[in-house]
Protein backbone atom coordinates (compact mmCIF):
# COMPACT_ATOMS: atom_id res chain seq x y z
CA UNK A 1 0.00 0.00 0.00
CA UNK A 2 1.32 3.67 -0.69
CA UNK A 3 -0.42 6.22 0.92
CA UNK A 4 -0.36 9.98 -0.56
CA UNK A 5 -0.82 13.13 0.98
CA UNK A 6 -1.20 16.39 -0.90
CA UNK A 7 -1.12 19.86 0.05
CA UNK A 8 -0.31 23.45 -1.03
CA UNK A 9 -3.59 24.25 -2.88
CA UNK A 10 -5.13 27.70 -2.26
CA UNK A 11 -7.10 30.93 -3.98
CA UNK A 12 -4.46 32.85 -6.40
CA UNK A 13 -5.23 35.30 -8.47
CA UNK A 14 -4.60 35.00 -12.68
CA UNK A 15 -1.14 35.10 -13.67
CA UNK A 16 0.02 33.96 -10.73
CA UNK A 17 1.81 30.54 -9.31
CA UNK A 18 0.82 27.94 -6.84
CA UNK A 19 3.14 24.84 -5.38
CA UNK A 20 1.39 21.64 -5.05
CA UNK A 21 3.05 18.79 -3.36
CA UNK A 22 2.34 14.94 -2.41
CA UNK A 23 4.50 13.23 -0.20
CA UNK A 24 4.19 9.30 -0.65
CA UNK A 25 4.85 6.74 2.14
CA UNK A 26 4.57 3.26 2.65
CA UNK A 27 5.47 0.84 -0.10
CA UNK A 28 7.43 3.60 -2.25
CA UNK A 29 10.06 1.46 -3.24
CA UNK A 30 7.44 -0.24 -5.32
CA UNK A 31 6.36 2.96 -7.45
CA UNK A 32 6.61 3.00 -11.18
CA UNK A 33 4.96 6.53 -11.60
CA UNK A 34 3.69 9.31 -10.03
CA UNK A 35 1.18 12.21 -11.08
CA UNK A 36 -1.38 14.91 -11.38
CA UNK A 37 -4.93 15.13 -12.22
CA UNK A 38 -7.80 17.26 -11.48
CA UNK A 39 -11.50 17.83 -11.95
CA UNK A 40 -13.29 20.89 -12.34
CA UNK A 41 -17.12 20.59 -10.88
CA UNK A 42 -19.33 19.11 -14.19
CA UNK A 43 -16.18 17.82 -16.25
CA UNK A 44 -14.36 14.44 -16.23
CA UNK A 45 -11.07 13.86 -14.36
CA UNK A 46 -8.47 15.34 -16.35
CA UNK A 47 -4.10 14.24 -16.75
CA UNK A 48 -2.36 17.27 -15.85
CA UNK A 49 1.09 15.45 -15.82
CA UNK A 50 3.31 12.61 -14.26
CA UNK A 51 6.56 11.34 -13.81
CA UNK A 52 8.07 8.32 -13.90
CA UNK A 53 9.75 7.97 -10.19
CA UNK A 54 12.74 5.90 -11.12
CA UNK A 55 14.17 7.70 -14.06
CA UNK A 56 12.46 11.28 -14.30
CA UNK A 57 10.35 11.00 -17.61
CA UNK A 58 8.10 13.59 -17.56
CA UNK A 59 4.98 13.89 -19.49
CA UNK A 60 2.92 16.86 -19.81
CA UNK A 61 -0.82 17.77 -21.09
CA UNK A 62 -0.93 20.48 -23.80
CA UNK A 63 -3.33 22.77 -21.93
CA UNK A 64 -0.51 23.20 -19.23
CA UNK A 65 2.65 22.79 -21.23
CA UNK A 66 4.76 25.48 -20.67
CA UNK A 67 3.38 26.70 -17.39
CA UNK A 68 3.17 23.62 -15.28
CA UNK A 69 6.38 21.55 -14.22
CA UNK A 70 6.13 18.26 -12.37
CA UNK A 71 9.34 17.36 -10.55
CA UNK A 72 10.56 14.77 -7.68
CA UNK A 73 12.66 14.52 -4.95
CA UNK A 74 13.35 11.30 -4.31
CA UNK A 75 14.86 11.20 -0.65
CA UNK A 76 11.68 13.05 0.41
CA UNK A 77 8.67 10.60 -1.26
CA UNK A 78 7.35 13.67 -2.88
CA UNK A 79 6.45 14.77 -6.10
CA UNK A 80 5.41 18.29 -7.04
CA UNK A 81 3.68 20.15 -9.55
CA UNK A 82 4.72 23.98 -9.81
CA UNK A 83 2.00 26.03 -11.95
CA UNK A 84 3.04 29.39 -13.31
CA UNK A 85 0.96 31.80 -14.86
CA UNK A 86 -1.98 30.25 -13.62
CA UNK A 87 -5.79 31.32 -15.60
CA UNK A 88 -9.25 30.83 -13.94
CA UNK A 89 -9.98 27.67 -15.87
CA UNK A 90 -6.80 26.29 -14.20
CA UNK A 91 -9.70 26.28 -11.25
CA UNK A 92 -10.04 23.03 -10.05
CA UNK A 93 -9.87 20.01 -7.34
CA UNK A 94 -6.20 18.34 -8.15
CA UNK A 95 -5.83 15.05 -6.84
CA UNK A 96 -2.20 12.85 -6.83
CA UNK A 97 -1.48 9.90 -7.91
CA UNK A 98 1.02 6.78 -7.78
CA UNK A 99 0.86 3.55 -9.47
CA UNK A 100 3.56 0.42 -8.79
CA UNK A 101 2.43 -1.33 -12.48
CA UNK A 102 5.54 -1.09 -14.55
CA UNK A 103 5.04 0.43 -18.30
CA UNK A 104 1.55 2.08 -17.06
CA UNK A 105 0.15 4.76 -19.82
CA UNK A 106 0.94 7.35 -17.12
CA UNK A 107 -1.12 10.01 -18.81
CA UNK A 108 -4.63 7.34 -18.12
CA UNK A 109 -5.91 8.03 -14.90
CA UNK A 110 -6.91 4.04 -14.76
CA UNK A 111 -3.36 2.59 -13.57
CA UNK A 112 -3.04 4.43 -10.74
CA UNK A 113 -3.79 2.48 -7.75
CA UNK A 114 -3.22 5.01 -5.35
CA UNK A 115 -4.99 8.40 -4.95
CA UNK A 116 -4.79 10.96 -2.95
CA UNK A 117 -7.52 13.43 -1.14
CA UNK A 118 -7.56 15.96 -3.31
CA UNK A 119 -6.76 19.88 -3.24
CA UNK A 120 -8.18 22.50 -4.41
CA UNK A 121 -6.68 25.18 -6.55
CA UNK A 122 -8.77 28.72 -7.53
CA UNK A 123 -7.99 31.02 -9.31
CA UNK A 124 -9.58 34.34 -9.63
CA UNK A 125 -9.43 36.52 -12.71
Amino acid sequence: QVQLVESGGGLVQAGGSLRLSCAASGRTFSLYAMGWFRQAPGKEREFVAAITWSAGSTDVNDPVKGRFTISREYAKNTVYLQMNSLKPEDTAVYYCAATNVFGSAIWLARPYAYWGQGTQVTVSS
